[in-house]
């Protein structure tokens, strides 16, 4: 399959480097040289410097005979309008990330107007799945849904967990038909495990169930949701902002912090019902002044890795029963997947995780959903690699 990558920020380079791994043709597309340069070097890809949205450059890439470009920088304009002249000059397939929120909203018009065939929205995407895991235990993370149909819970064997010890065998007979051990994660290592394979500590275990039988997967599994009331915010972007909806919509209290005063003034005007605050100087003197501690969860979603640490160490040490941690560097992803600090959720993995479901056909109808499951897997084991 030929693809057109447009744009090597975190996610464009995150997703070249799961393509790569694939049986691909592969051209990228950047204004700056050496970000080209530096991915051509490093993978099995062309690459062209200029504008996404230039007929001229698209044509060097090849999107006269592409099969799929995915339109990737930070400038949704940009995203739109590499697309719509893709198709103009015969690429098959476009799939664009949308960033701002007025645009997000008008879905339906853009896919029309713009002939693209899906969109990633990762900010969007960031809050469903952090309302989906509020309030979850940190050795567990229930993965992005399947389809609507499937869903497949990330689980780290730690401590005195019961699997430890344990043959898959052992463990399926316990949980019962409708809960299938699909991949087990050691080390570097992934293992399509046999029914005398012994779970060990620090072994992530891939559980799959159907979404209705998520209740009876907890209780199976001994996961206790912690019931949440009170939620902090901390970071008033997009995500936050879309993430406080859904909590004010669900009945919940919700503290939201940001840092900038325009920002929390137009969130006060636009959630009356939620507590704002703008955070002047240093973040934990503002958390320690709001008495965070109180609070049943935290989330941090600032658009800074290392901020985004220091809020959730500082909600670890206050003993805060459910912190979720934005991650956006792919580096620092994949060391906190293997130290397993709580629950952290990335934008640019769940970005490459929808657009490859997207490249391989995964969407079809007439997918079976074994082959759902199987593909959701193989692509998380890429990704954790």
């Amino acid at each position: 399959m030929k693809i057109i990558v447009v744009g090597l920020g975190e996610t464009g380079k995150a997703l070249v480097e799961i393509l790569d791994n694939g049986d691909h043709d592969i051209v990228v597309i950047d204004e700056d040289r050496e970000a080209v340069e530096e991915i051509t070097d490093r993978y099995r890809v062309n690459g062209v410097t200029g504008s996404g949205a230039s007929v001229n450059t698209l044509k060097k890439a090849g999107a006269d005979s592409a099969d799929v470009l995915v339109a990737l920088t930070h400038t949704d304009e940009i995203n739109l309008l590499s697309c719509m002249q893709a198709k103009a000059v015969g690429t098959r397939f476009c799939a664009a990330r949308l960033l701002m929120p007025d645009l997000v909203g008008e879905e339906a018009e853009l896919k029309e107007q713009y002939h693209i065939d899906f969109f990633v929205k990762p900010r969007l995407d960031l809050a469903e799945e952090i309302y989906r895991n509020i309030g979850l235990p940190g050795y567990v993370k229930l993965e992005s849904t399947v389809d609507g149909k499937i869903c497949v819970l990330d689980l780290n064997a730690v401590g005195t967990s019961p699997l430890i010890g344990k043959s898959i065998a052992a463990i399926c007979e316990e949980l019962g038909p409708d809960l299938k051990i699909g991949t087990v994660i050691r080390g570097r290592k992934a293992h399509k495990p046999k029914d005398d394979f012994i779970v060990k500590e620090n072994d992530t275990l891939y559980i799959v169930f159907r979404g209705e039988k998520q209740d009876q997967a907890f209780r199976s599994l001994g996961i206790k949701r912690d019931r949440i009331r009170d939620v902090v915010i901390v970071g008033g972007r997009a995500p936050g902002a879309y993430l406080a909806q859904k909590l004010l919509a669900a009945g919940r209290k919700v503290t939201l912090i940001d840092d900038d005063m325009n920002r929390a003034r137009a969130q006060m005007d636009k959630y009356p019902d939620a507590n704002v605050i703008y955070a002047e100087g240093d973040i934990t003197e503002v958390l320690e002044e709001e008495r965070v501690e109180k609070a049943d969860a935290i989330v941090s979603l600032t658009d800074n890795d290392e901020t985004n640490l220091v809020v959730s160490m500082y909600a670890w040490s206050k003993k805060i029963p459910s912190v979720i941690t934005r991650v956006d560097k792919q580096v620092h992803v994949k060391l906190l997947h293997k130290v397993n600090i709580d629950i952290t959720v990335s934008p640019t993995e769940i970005s490459v995780f929808r657009i490859i479901r997207f490249i391989s056909g995964i969407l079809r109808e007439d997918t079976d959903e074994q082959a759902l499951v199987e593909e959701f897997l193989r692509i998380m084991k890429m990704m954790r690699n």
